[in-house]
């Protein structure tokens, strides 16, 4: 890998578009290195991986509004959407658009921590909805993903977003307008013009992920990859970006991030490097926020050694500095410790979270945010018994380099009515590739199964995963059919409310 330095130059310092980050990432997407079967292999089972949980939330409110703004925009070629017979196409962003809040909707897919956080898999939905709309096979499909997550995760890794209140889909749409641009074949000039445009547009608040959240935390990802295909439309027809859009005095550094004084170092593949760190990222065995899951597992593991749940006095959860501020009581956000809090926020409340998992020994991805299930008494009383705080050394190992190292666990600490104390700690999720039950394709598989029951009919599953599988070998028509496809009835079983279109 080769790092590289970014920080804000004023304007009368000219820094030539070689030197900047965004004409780097077009440097890496343009680069025609061969994608390693290991990728290929796990871009396959993030496919899967999307579409398991995309089918779990064809009903849910929010799915069922982004599905009917698609489908007010049917055009020719166009892409898929999930759900929906393939021959029924839509303009690719508006695709990828309901795709994405599919994918987003149940906080179940992908995941990579580092200096920020993201999901990943949110590339898939716009990119495959170029793939599918250009007419593109599935070599050219996993080519374009590679890129895609490699510019993710090297963003990630470098340049940290929360710390000034900036959302992650920030990271998001460079690096799906950098993945579009590698499955197009563009030039190097497109992509960083994209890239510049893909950033401007993407760069908000992380409101939407703070107090009362809202459905939009499932819509934000899906809005700037329906950006980043935007952004590469455009530019094809040869309009710009602002520029240097990261190092600019005027910039996002400057102005948005860590100021005209702060210096941020991000990693890229060299000239004939592998683009390997989808290898990096792991998915979620439980659905909510990533940084729970290691508590979910622990949380069953400690059930049974404390028996009866009553008898807890307090529970504290000694953990990273992002756990303790992003889905602790750190946050200080009341509404994670409200009964009446939407599902949204429940899946960002780690207290909750432990609570069920103590009392359930396991977690659903329905019947654990269920009304009934959060507002029960038990819950309710051990739910504020529970409390996190920052440990340097679970810090430490949550920006640790070394693999060996790195670590999204926590030390817990349970106090019983007779003063005694059960003290257990985890470093990782037993699903992380790290874990006790690392995910392999059988795993994917499973997850995609389970989701997809009593929504997607047996011989459509069994059609899905068989495309889903062999990805790199796909014709054109086969990445037009990589969609899941439900009953008419089912579809039809669920209304959107009246909007502008």
């Amino acid at each position: 890998m080769q790092i590289h330095s970014v920080r804000t130059y004023p304007s009368s310092e000219d820094l030539p578009r070689e030197k900047q980050l965004a004409w780097r990432i077009a440097e890496v997407a343009v680069d025609p290195v061969a994608v390693d079967n290991e990728v290929t292999e796990m871009v396959g089972n993030r496919i899967i991986d999307n579409a398991a949980v995309a089918a779990a939330s064809l009903r849910r409110r929010p799915v069922v509004s982004a599905r009917a703004q698609a489908r007010k925009h049917p055009y020719s070629p166009g892409a898929a959407v999930f759900g929906l017979d393939s021959g029924e196409t839509f303009s690719p962003e508006w695709a990828a658009w309901a795709n994405g809040v599919a994918v987003r909707e149940l906080d179940f897919h992908d995941t990579f921590l580092a200096a920020d956080y993201s999901h990943p898999g949110d590339n898939i939905p716009p990119v495959l909805a170029v793939a599918q709309h250009k007419g593109l096979d599935g070599a050219a499909l996993v080519r374009g993903l590679a890129t895609a997550y490699e510019i993710h995760v090297d963003l990630v890794k470098g340049i940290c977003l929360h710390e000034h209140k900036i959302d992650h889909i920030a990271h998001l749409g460079p690096a799906a307008a950098a993945g579009i641009g590698t499955l197009l074949g563009l030039s190097t000039e497109t992509i960083y013009q994209a890239v510049g445009q893909a950033l401007h547009t993407t760069t908000t608040t992380r409101q939407s992920r703070k107090g009362e959240i809202s459905s939009w935390k499932a819509y934000a990802p899906a809005f700037a990859g329906k950006l980043a295909i935007e952004a590469v439309d455009r530019v094809m027809r040869g309009e710009g970006a602002p520029s240097p859009i990261y190092e600019g005095e005027d910039g996002v550094i400057a102005w948005m991030l860590g100021g005209p004084k702060a210096s941020y170092e991000v990693p890229l593949p060299a000239p004939g490097e592998a683009k390997r760190a989808i290898l990096d990222t792991y998915t979620k065995e439980h659905s909510a926020e990533y940084q729970s899951q290691a508590l979910i597992d622990i949380a069953r593991r400690m059930g049974p050694k404390v028996g009866d749940l009553s008898k807890i006095t307090d529970v504290e959860i000694h953990t990273s500095h992002h756990t303790h501020y992003v889905i602790g009581t750190g946050a200080n956000d009341p509404q994670k410790m409200d009964p009446k809090a939407s599902r949204e926020t429940l899946d960002h409340s780690l207290m909750y979270i432990f609570a069920v998992a103590l009392e359930d020994g396991s977690w659903h991805h329905e019947h654990s945010y269920a009304p009934d299930r959060a507002n029960r008494p038990s819950t309710v009383e051990l739910w504020h018994k529970i409390r996190t705080a920052e440990d340097p050394e679970w810090t430490r190992r949550y920006h640790a380099k070394d693999p060996n190292e790195k670590a999204f666990g926590a030390r817990v600490v349970i106090t019983l009515d007779d003063g005694s104390t059960i003290t257990d700690e985890i470093a990782v999720a037993d699903a992380h590739p790290a874990g006790a039950r690392p995910f392999q394709r059988e795993h994917y598989i499973a997850k995609f199964r389970t989701l997809a029951e009593g929504i997607i009919a047996k011989d459509e599953q069994d059609r899905f995963l068989d495309l889903a599988c062999r990805v790199n070998e796909l014709s054109v028509e086969q990445v037009r059919a990589l969609n899941v496809i439900a009953p008419a009835d089912l579809i039809g079983s669920v209304t959107a409310g009246e909007g502008l279109f």
